[in-house]
C-alpha cells in the first residue's frame, strides 16, 4: 500500500483548502482521549484527566481534562486555523451562543464500538457523540433558523480521531469478549461496518467536509512496549493498525463517491509519529521508548499526582502510557497541518519522505482559505 505519495497529498492539500472558509471556520471535533478537552469532567468516569500532573505546561498551568501536560493537537491545528479550541459538548447549557462557533464532542475512554471502554464506567461513545450533534444541530435550528443552520452544518469542519481505544481498550485486552470471540480479520470487518454506519449518519445530519485522523502505530506507545520482552514496539500490534487505517482509507474513497457533495479527508499521521517515535533526536527529544512521567502500568498507566516527572519535559514524546507530550503534539500538528492545507512546516526535522513535496511545491504562500465546490479525495 503507498501511503500519501505526492500526487495524493497534492489532492488532499486542495480538498482541505476548499474545506476552510476565508471567515472563522466552525468546527466540531469528535475523538478520544487524544482530542478530548473536558467532556469527562461531567461523567462518574474513571478515564479522568482533571488532575496534576495534567495541563501543568497548558494556560494557567491547571488540569482541563486533557490527557497530556499541555495542547492537544486539536488545540494547535485550531490556533492555526486562527480559532479558539471548541469546548466540550457537555459544559455547555443548550441555548449556549458558543455552540455556532463549534463544539468539542471528545472523550477519553470512547471508541467506534460501543462496548469500547466498559471499564471506565462512562463516557461518550462515537455514537454519543454523534447524537450530541443532533441536539447541538436543533439547538442551532433554534436559534438561527433551518436554512442557516443548515449551511453552518454543511460548511462547518468535522475532525475525526477514533479507532485507538477499540485496540488499545478492547481487542488487545485479553481479559474482554472481543479479544476472544473475533480474529482480527473478523474485528476489523466490524470496526469498519460500525464506522461506516456512524460516518453515514454524520452525513446525513449534514456533515460534508470530514477530515478523518488514522490511528497511530500502537505498539510502539508505551503501554504496549511492557509487553515486550525487550522493550520493543509490538510488530503485530502495528500491523493490525496498518490493516485498519487501509480499511478505514478505501471506506472514505468509496463514501466520496457515492455521497454527494461530500469531502472525506484522510488524514495519515501514522507515519509522522512511527519517525518521531524511532528517530527521535532528529525532532529535538532524546526519549521514546518511555513517558516523561513515571506511570505505572499496571494500574492504567496515567500520570498519577504523586507521580514523579522527568526534569524536561520537552525531551520526551511521551507524557503517560499513552498520550504524547504538548512538545510532540506540536510536531505532530505541524505536519498534519501542512499536510492537509500544504503550508510549510516550522523546521522540527525532515519530514518522512512519504510526506515529502515536489520540489515546485515546496515553498507555496499560505493557501488561500475559500470554498471549493469540485475538491475532492
Amino acid at each position: 500500500m503507498a501511503w500519501h505519495r505526492p500526487a495524493f497529498s497534492i489532492m488532499i492539500a486542495m480538498a482541505m483548502v476548499a474545506m476552510a472558509s476565508a471567515a472563522e471556520p466552525v468546527t466540531f471535533v469528535f475523538g478520544d482521549s487524544l482530542t478530548e478537552v473536558g467532556n469527562n469532567n461531567y461523567l462518574q468516569s474513571l478515564a479522568k484527566s482533571n488532575y496534576p500532573w495534567y495541563g501543568v505546561d497548558y494556560i494557567g498551568g491547571q488540569p482541563t481534562g486533557r490527557f497530556t501536560n499541555g495542547r492537544t493537537i486539536g488545540d494547535i491545528i485550531s490556533a492555526k486555523l486562527g480559532i479558539p479550541s471548541p469546548p466540550p459538548y457537555l459544559s455547555l447549557s443548550p441555548n449556549d451562543d458558543k455552540i455556532l462557533k463549534g463544539v468539542n464532542y471528545a472523550s477519553g475512554g470512547a471508541g467506534i464500538l460501543n462496548d469500547t471502554g466498559l471499564y471506565f464506567i462512562q463516557r461518550l461513545s462515537f455514537d454519543d457523540q454523534i447524537s450530541y450533534f443532533e441536539k447541538t444541530k436543533e439547538a442551532i435550528k433554534a436559534k438561527i433558523g433551518e436554512e442557516a443552520a443548515n449551511k453552518l452544518c454543511n460548511e462547518a469542519i468535522y475532525f475525526i480521531g477514533i479507532g485507538s481505544n477499540d485496540y488499545v481498550n478492547n481487542f488487545l485486552q485479553p481479559f474482554l469478549a472481543d479479544g476472544q470471540q473475533y480474529t482480527h480479520d473478523d474485528f476489523m470487518d466490524l470496526l469498519i461496518s460500525t464506522l461506516e454506519r456512524q460516518l453515514r449518519r454524520l452525513y446525513q445530519l449534514g456533515a460534508r467536509q470530514i477530515v478523518f485522523n488514522d490511528i497511530g502505530p500502537l505498539g510502539c506507545i508505551p503501554s504496549q512496549r511492557v509487553k515486550s520482552k525487550m522493550g520493543g514496539c509490538l510488530k503485530q500490534v502495528n500491523q493490525w493498525i496498518l490493516q485498519y487505517n487501509s480499511r478505514a482509507q478505501s471506506l472514505l474513497i468509496s463514501l466520496n463517491r457515492r455521497l454527494p457533495s461530500t469531502r472525506f479527508i484522510f488524514a495519515n499521521s501514522y507515519l509522522t509519529v512511527l519517525d518521531i517515535i524511532m528517530n527521535p533526536t532528529s525532532y529535538g527529544f532524546k526519549f521514546s521508548n518511555t513517558s516523561c512521567c513515571n506511570v505505572d502500568t499496571t494500574i492504567g498507566g496515567l500520570c498519577l499526582p504523586n507521580s514523579k516527572l522527568c526534569s524536561n519535559r520537552k525531551e520526551y514524546v511521551f507524557w503517560d502510557a499513552f498520550h504524547p507530550t504538548d512538545a510532540a503534539n506540536q510536531v505532530i500538528a505541524d505536519r498534519l497541518f501542512s499536510t492537509v492545507f500544504h503550508v510549510k512546516p516550522p523546521v522540527h526535522a525532515p519530514s518522512p519522505s512519504p510526506f515529502n513535496a515536489p520540489a515546485s511545491l515546496k515553498h507555496s504562500p499560505a493557501p488561500n482559505l475559500k470554498p471549493s465546490p469540485t475538491s475532492r479525495l
